[in-house]
């Protein structure tokens, strides 16, 4: 583990901003960049204008937000697209289409997918996802989770001058590395 003082919360975000990033860099062809610091907050919101989530359960349980501008949104899409060959004048720009939020659904279950093989990796430890759900929203809805999430935290990415955010909440739980036990 990385820093056995660290919250187990910092540790998944660290993990979730590699799994961001990798996905996103080899999809779009484009350079992905995120905050050296990590934000304590006290609940999840989905923000407009396209917010997708989803929810983890297995060893441990969490929720994970992801949060675009219109033109985040947008530029996510058509550098995915235009990285599998489609041309720019074939593609839409109205960030509300079902070919942006089907783009942006598909990339997030890649990343989340590359998050929980991550997990597996350098914890040990198995989750499961549903499908990330993708929203074209007009005003912010927050989430009540009826859970013990009492631990959240908001991570900033950019993409070229575009930012986006990605919220995590984490049930109370603390990852301690097994000590080393050697049989007689």
């Amino acid at each position: 583990m990385n820093k056995p003082d660290s919250p187990t919360i910092d540790l998944i975000a660290a993990v979730l901003s590699e799994a961001v990033t990798y996905v996103l860099e080899i999809s779009t062809q484009k350079t992905i960049a995120y905050a050296d610091t990590l934000q304590t907050i006290p609940k999840l919101i989905m923000r407009p204008d396209i917010s997708c989530f989803v929810q983890l359960s297995g060893d441990f349980n969490g929720l994970i937000v992801f949060n675009f501008s219109d033109r985040t949104a947008v530029k996510l899409y058509q550098s995915y697209m235009i990285s599998m060959g489609i041309p720019k004048e074939d593609l839409v720009k109205d960030f509300t289409s079902n070919e942006v939020t089907d783009s942006i659904g598909e990339l997030f279950n890649q990343v989340v997918g590359e998050f929980t093989r991550l997990i597996e990796t350098q914890f040990g430890l198995s989750i499961l996802w549903g499908q990330p759900k993708v929203l074209a929203l007009t005003s912010a809805i927050t989430l009540t989770i009826d859970a013990d999430y009492h631990e959240n935290r908001r991570i900033a990415f950019s993409i070229d001058n575009d930012r986006f955010q990605t919220e995590v909440a984490l049930e109370q739980t603390q990852f301690t590395s097994m000590p080393e036990f050697k049989r007689p």
